[in-house]
């Protein structure tokens, strides 16, 4: 698979994975890839895996939603410390987003993962490694948040290294969960 195959935006270890020369590169397992072991959010000590490191991921994040206007960029004096914080600009994109996973358990409900948007799928998943997916939950009646938590828990629960075997399975998708629960 090709670089330009992934669209991964910003992140930069893809290319330099294939860039890599064929006999000295070892394409380490895609659960390992994912998970970094160091080199992702750059925090390791090993000076052969610099190029690889992907330093301040947060920071560029952030700032690259702020450049979209989904984020503003503000100081906010806590203690002794003034740090930058990023409140949401407009709350109609986050109460989208919280609609779009509330109808992931609700409305476009699938039993089968690998039958699930991919897009949706990922948002789902990763709103679950950031534990927000039950803030999504919250404004729901009693009987939809139990319907609701009791599928996320059934998703959640699934094997990764299962599901990405599976035909039209997203591997990367699962291996990133694989990753975060760890």
């Amino acid at each position: 698979m090709s670089p330009a195959a992934i669209s991964f935006g910003s992140n930069r270890c893809v290319p330099l994975c294939f860039r890599a020369p064929p006999r000295h590169f070892i394409p380490p397992s895609l659960l390992c890839w994912a998970m970094g072991r160091g080199t992702m959010p750059g925090e390791t000590w090993n000076p052969l895996k610099l190029n690889y490191q992907i330093r301040n991921v947060r920071e560029r994040l952030a700032k690259s939603l702020v450049e979209k206007g989904v984020l503003t960029t503000e100081k906010q004096n806590f203690l002794l410390f003034d740090m930058t914080t990023h409140p949401v600009t407009n709350d109609t994109l986050k109460q989208r987003l919280v609609k779009r996973v509330q109808g992931a358990f609700l409305d476009k409900w699938v039993r089968e993962p690998q039958h699930m948007e991919r897009r949706l799928l990922a948002l789902v998943l990763l709103a679950y490694s950031s534990d927000v997916l039950e803030n999504a939950f919250v404004p729901l009646m009693d009987d939809q948040y139990e319907l609701a938590t009791s599928r996320s828990r059934e998703l959640l629960e699934l094997n990764p290294e299962v599901e990405s075997a599976k035909p039209n399975a997203d591997e990367m998708i699962w291996a990133v969960l694989a990753a975060f629960t760890k």
